[in-house]
This record gives C-alpha cells, structure tokens and sequence, in this order.
C-alpha cells in the first residue's frame, strides 16, 4: 500500500542495485560459455579458420549468433523478469530493501508490468539513457521504463516507518 510515509528508491540506490546484479550475473553468463564453447574451443578455432579461408564467414557468424544469443541477451531478460514477478525485485533490489510494485496499488506486479518495464529498459537505452536519469528529478523516482509499466521502486526501510506501525507490524 502506497502512503504519505512511502518512500521511493532514488537514482544511486538503483544503480547501486544494477551493479549488484551484475556481479552475480556476469560471472553466470561467464560460466555457461565456458561451458558450452570452453571444451568446443579447439573446434571453434579450427572452424573459424578454416571457415574464413574459404570465404564463409557468414555461416560461422550464423553458426554460433543463436547460442550467445540465447546466453547474452534472452537468459539475462528472463532472469530479471522472473525475480521482478516472483520477488518484486533482483537480488541487487533485494539487498538493498528495495521492492518494484504496482504505482497505483502498491502490490505486487504482474508479469504484463514486468515485460513492460523491460521493454521500458530497452527504450531507456536508446534514448541516451535520459529514461534512467528521469529517475533523479521525477517526484516519485520513476523511470521511464516505470512510467511505462505503471511502477514504482520504494524502500522497506524500518527507520521510514512510523513507531505506531512498527509496533502494529510486530503484532
């Protein structure tokens, strides 16, 4: 539930949690190559070359794009989509007591609120970045990706909670 005491997770608080989240991620997408091109590589090589000798550098580009596709681009989207519906944030979010809910009701969003803000990101990116900097001066710390979703990012913060229902919570 949104209220008068919600607070809203700023632009550092956030960046801080994406860096957090590649940390975790990075090392992850590391390891799958490795794992699935790492005991291929003397075949990939010999490919490579051999592929380029005979002027067939395309098929090797094809040949090898829908698996860093798939690594690069499509698992990281699904990770992050998955922990903003089944956590209301990634891990980075996490730790730092934040949580992505609905910007009306304040509960948790739905899968279709996840895609969007996803895609959301993507516009961000394109747009020099300025959907991510719309976080520092908007009142309630809402990206653009967040504008499209119709979410917002605020804080569980006990010291932001009032003592009355602090007390109520422990109930």
């Amino acid at each position: 539930m949104i209220t008068p005491l919600t607070e809203y997770a700023g632009f550092w608080r956030r960046a801080t949690a994406i860096l957090i989240d590649l940390l975790w991620m990075l090392p992850l997408l590391l390891l799958l190559s490795y794992m699935i091109y790492g005991h291929q590589n003397a075949d990939i090589q010999g490919d490579i070359s051999k592929m380029i000798q005979q002027g067939e550098w395309q098929m090797l580009f094809a040949k090898h794009l829908w698996q860093a596709f798939l690594i690069n681009a499509v698992l990281p989207i699904m990770l992050i989509i998955l922990f903003w519906v089944g956590y209301g944030a990634t891990p980075g979010k996490l730790l730092l007591d934040c949580e992505i809910v609905d910007a009306h009701s304040g509960l948790a969003i739905t899968p279709k609120q996840a895609l969007l803000r996803c895609i959301g990101y993507f516009v961000s990116v394109l747009l020099f970045l300025l959907g991510f900097l719309w976080i520092i001066i908007d009142k309630r710390k809402q990206g653009l990706h967040d504008k499209i979703a119709g979410t917002i990012v605020v804080m569980h913060d006990e010291a932001t909670i009032s003592l009355p229902q602090l007390e109520n919570s422990h109930r």
